[in-house]
């Protein structure tokens, strides 16, 4: 018997209401693993063959709506009489057939069902007696099941199998197929989801029903009756990522792909694990902020949307996740906001935020660039800076307190405001721009010293692919949505390789920005991750807090994993007094990748032994922190840390003196 599954010529509009129309179908985005994590589509439907249903399927929609299915023309006149008769005794009921709903459903502008009057009725009659004369049987069953609405704006059992129990229709039990032949009568009224105990009701009734018309035993049903009604969380997807596909869905339209239109497979770099980690990470921290008891802003209430239809702001805490792989510049996790049904703004792609301290690793990496050394000391100390308007500039700590003289590595630890902007104003603000623009970032860096401590809003994403540069020693890469997209036949349409940009920075200057990294995460402003992540695994990062607390920032990076976390106000206000990258950003950060490693373990038991080693030109002494000076054997164990240089510019009694080699005598070969 043939299928209809796989039609795609568009209907004419003079198409009569008794064709079977092709039914618009959801293109599928698929994680990284295989896994479904977005539909894209005018309807979200996946039809399929009848044939590739368990028979009591489509057995159970035959006994509960229309159970002389195979017996009548398309109009059951038994079933009619039934109706009439019980209508005159008060008793109100339909005696539609599964054909008759089918050419309703199909063509509402030609068949509108909504219409009581005789003449609609004979209309539908007529339809469905000239589909019946057209089409077999099964085939006018496999379309209703691929066309009828099941809520939420999924169709057809297909859709329905996999958004209310996770798997494909195929793989349903006959419990959960009588409990989806349960909804036509209403979906929202039996929305499985909301109402279990309705709908157990319901499901049984369509297995007595089953029973009694002979299409299971009575031991079947009974079977069927006693298991539990358990439905899929994120409906069906393996991880909530609405922020996600929309990007899907506009790059891959902009690329000349009709993603909307359905029928596609888009695979993409998305890993579960890390976008649920996200999500529960941002959510939670988010709700523990606005648990304090002296937080003085409006509350996120899911119970409570700011409009009846999702707004583009709120009024409340918001916040922004976004993981990338360093290697292939894949995005593992985007997280966009708090609640997509209350606010679709993507404050990751759409933002733009002042990035704070979290700019400076760029400056710091352009200071060590041009041969200032991790250990070279600074004043860290109140500055008058004119400007070219003749306004005075005066950059102050986020502390409110100067430290005096302190090393470079030390003020990047402590995100010294006045240290970065010495530094900025040294080297020019102009070529720390373009090293910026070189690591990929493409917003504007104004030429103003505030810019070296992150005055100059960004994009969140570009701004956490910036620190790529920093994983992949110097080369940043680009952030990928899709690498693959396959129309209905499994063509591959359009591929997206890897894309490292040229390298911004020299392997070896960008080893010791890093390990300065380090140590905003070991005893700096972020040592707060160590609550959540081992000294086993290697992490480097930077907080970022806006000189109004509007917004604070922790981007970070492990071996395998950068990662951003963005938390502020769409309209920005101060979060709190004191608010900081260091206490609200960064345990987002380290709960997300805890809860990612935990997943892995894996990856967690290969980071015991492994860490970043030094490229080749990179020179390790020990320092006296509190001089700068190598140490010696007076240096105390609490002071004395390793400190790394690019070679040439290291103390000069760690280079290698080649004459030396020449004092015990000539060399023989």
């Amino acid at each position: 018997m043939p299928s209809i599954v796989a039609a795609q010529q568009p209907a004419r509009p003079d198409t009569a209401a008794w064709t079977i129309l092709p039914m618009p179908q959801a293109s599928l985005v698929l994680a990284r693993d295989g896994s479904l994590i977005g539909e894209i589509g005018k309807e979200i439907r996946t039809s399929v063959s009848i044939k590739s249903l368990p028979k009591y399927l489509p057995q159970a929609f035959v006994a509960v709506e229309d159970h002389r299915f195979y017996q009548h023309d398309g109009v059951d006149v038994v079933g009619i009489a039934g109706a009439l008769k019980d209508n005159i005794f008060g008793e109100r009921r339909g005696a539609s057939t599964i054909t008759q709903q089918l050419v309703g459903n199909m063509h509402p502008t030609l068949i509108d069902r909504t219409d009581r009057s005789l003449g609609r009725k004979l209309s539908e009659q007529a339809a469905a007696r000239e589909m019946e004369r057209h089409y077999t049987k099964d085939q006018i069953l496999e379309a209703y099941l691929n066309q009828i609405s099941f809520g939420h704006g999924w169709y057809g059992v297909e859709s329905a199998a996999r958004h209310y129990f996770g798997k494909s229709a195929s793989k349903l039990s006959l419990a959960e197929a009588a409990a989806l032949a349960s909804m036509p009568k209403g979906p929202a009224l039996y929305d499985p989801l909301k109402y279990t105990d309705r709908v157990l009701r319901r499901r049984n009734t369509v297995l007595s029903l089953m029973a009694d018309q002979g299409f299971i035993t009575a031991a079947e049903a009974a079977a069927a009756k006693s298991a539990k009604l358990v439905t899929t969380p994120n409906g069906g997807y393996s991880a909530y990522s609405p922020w996600f596909v929309d990007v899907v869905r506009v790059q891959a339209t902009r690329a000349g792909v009709p993603v909307s239109e359905g029928g596609y497979r888009i695979y993409t770099g998305l890993d579960p694990v890390m976008q649920n980690a996200a999500t529960s990470a941002l959510a939670e921290e988010a709700a523990a902020i606005e648990s304090q008891p002296d937080y003085a802003h409006p509350r996120y209430n899911p119970a409570v949307k700011s409009a009846a239809k999702p707004s583009r702001t709120t009024d409340y805490l918001q916040g922004m996740v976004v993981a990338m792989d360093p290697t292939s510049g894949d995005v593992r996790a985007l997280v966009g906001g708090r609640d997509y049904n209350d606010s679709q703004f993507d404050r990751a792609v759409d933002g733009m935020r002042q990035p704070g301290s979290s700019f400076k690793p760029i400056v710091y990496a352009a200071a060590i660039a041009d041969s200032i050394t991790a250990n070279t000391f600074f004043a860290d100390t109140a500055l008058a800076i004119t400007l070219p308007n003749r306004t005075i500039y005066r950059p102050e700590n986020s502390d409110n307190k100067y430290l005096g003289t302190i090393s470079l590595r030390e003020a990047l630890a402590m995100s010294r405001n006045v240290v970065a902007v010495q530094l900025g104003m040294q080297l020019g603000m102009d070529s720390i721009a373009n090293l910026a623009h070189r690591m990929g970032l493409n917003s504007v860096i104004a030429p103003y010293p505030s810019s070296a401590i992150g005055a100059s809003a960004v994009q969140p994403l570009d701004m956490v692919s910036v620190y790529t540069t920093f994983a992949n020693l110097g080369t940043p890469v680009e952030p990928r949505f899709i690498y693959r997209i396959e129309d209905k036949n499994r063509k591959v349409l359009m591929t997206r390789e890897v894309r490292a940009l040229a390298p911004a920075l020299d392997p070896r200057v960008t080893y010791v920005v890093r390990d300065m990294m380090r140590d905003v995460v070991e005893r700096g402003t972020a040592s707060s991750i160590r609550r959540y992540l081992p000294a086993s695994i290697p992490v480097a990062g930077k907080t970022g807090t806006t000189n109004d607390n509007s917004d604070v920032w922790f981007i970070g990076l492990t071996p395998d994993v950068v990662a951003g976390v963005w938390l502020g106000f769409d309209k920005p206000t101060t979060i709190a007094p004191g608010a900081g990258g260091g206490s609200l950003a960064a345990p987002v950060w380290g709960k997300m990748l805890a809860r990612y490693y935990a997943a892995k373990p894996e990856i967690l038991s290969s980071r015991e032994s492994v860490q970043w080693a030094p490229p080749i030109g990179v020179i390790m002494g020990d320092v006296d922190r509190d001089t700068g000076d190598l140490a010696n054997d007076q240096t105390p164990p609490e002071r004395r840390y390793t400190e790394y240089f690019v070679e040439g510019t290291e103390p000069a009694p760690l280079r290698a003196d080649p004459w030396k080699l020449f004092s015990s005598g000539p060399i023989v070969f």
